[in-house]
């Protein structure tokens, strides 16, 4: 048991990866010598060599297309995306390509490339660099979407994600990066594709994953102080979704609030509200409630702290929810 960041974590989880196998290459920008715009591959080149730690143009189609060229050639591409807002350029390669090989190709072609991208607000950055495009590649059948919460998922999970067969976007949330908690190099991980609870509750279900865990878990200890009792999910799969988990919680506390910071228009809450609502009506004592970022462009880094749904807004959705 060791005491990490999440940066940490994700920097021996790729560690660990290329010692493992010799066909895992690592492919972005700047991730070489310099180690990552957030350090997540420090050190890497310099152990493992050039040729399977690769810093690459500022080309995102470029370094997708690439990818999914190995990965035919029976490697396992692990490719970062400096920034959430840069992904649209390779926007075309993963959907059209990426995501739909394997169909097309009835099966006898398998394409093991992960995405690495560090996503969400919270650190003060210019435009292009605070995008939730979760939904995005979530709505796009083919590809996994993943995203941790703490060192431990995150050592794990990018692990368990690289070794998948199947195209599997890696969604880092920036702003928890330095975030520390234990991780057991040794455990036996949970399946990638299964939510946690991360605290139990009986009046009303938090259903977040990413960097808005931290953000549900102070909101439940803030109800805590008046009484209030709240159940804290970790979806930690977008895609698949593990909706047993979130309808088995629901039928306990008969309330529920989803939490993300993507804007609430069409985003994972929305299907999530829709799927419970079918699988629970008769349980339900109160609608589904979203909460999430505005239908605008990312504003600017002074006024994100507005932007970003926070304890008070998550605290206002439990009085609403509540108040049924």
């Amino acid at each position: 048991m060791a005491t990490m960041t999440i940066a940490k974590a994700l920097n021996e989880a790729l560690r660990k990866a290329l010692d493992t196998d010799p066909k895992v290459v690592l492919m972005g920008e700047d991730i070489g010598k310099l180690g990552g715009v957030f350090r997540i591959t420090d050190g890497l080149q310099k152990d493992f060599g050039e040729e399977r730690v690769i810093d690459t143009p500022l080309a995102e189609s470029g370094i997708v297309g690439t990818a999914i060229g190995l990965a035919l050639r029976g490697y396992r591409p692990v490719v970062e995306i400096q920034f959430d807002g840069f992904v649209y350029p390779a926007y075309d390669q993963i959907v059209t390509q990426l995501a739909k090989m394997h169909a097309r190709a009835l099966g006898k072609i398998k394409l093991p490339v992960v995405i690495r991208i560090p996503f969400g607000g919270g650190i003060g950055a210019v435009e292009h660099h605070s995008e939730s495009p979760e939904a995005y590649f979530a709505h796009t059948a083919g590809l996994k979407v993943v995203t941790p919460s703490t060192p431990q998922d995150a050592y794990w999970m990018l692990q368990q994600a690289i070794e998948s067969d199947d195209p599997v976007i890696f969604q880092e949330p920036k702003r928890r990066y330095w975030d520390k908690g234990e991780v057991d190099t040794e455990a036996i991980p949970a399946p990638l594709h299964k939510a946690r609870t991360v605290l139990e509750g009986t009046d009303l279900t938090l259903v977040a994953y990413g960097p808005m865990v931290k953000v549900c878990l102070e909101a439940a200890a803030a109800a805590a102080e008046e009484g209030r009792s709240l159940e804290v999910v970790d979806l930690r799969s977008l895609s698949p979704m593990d909706f047993d988990a979130i309808q088995a919680s629901v039928v306990k506390t008969r309330r529920l609030v989803v939490v993300h910071e993507a804007p609430v228009q069409l985003g994972t809450g929305a299907e999530i509200a829709a799927r419970i609502t079918e699988r629970c009506f008769y349980h339900l004592e109160a609608p589904v409630l979203r909460v999430g970022g505005f239908h605008t462009p990312y504003p600017p880094a002074r006024v994100e702290e507005e932007y970003l749904p926070g304890l008070d807004r998550v605290l206002d959705a439990v009085d609403r929810a509540l108040a049924f």
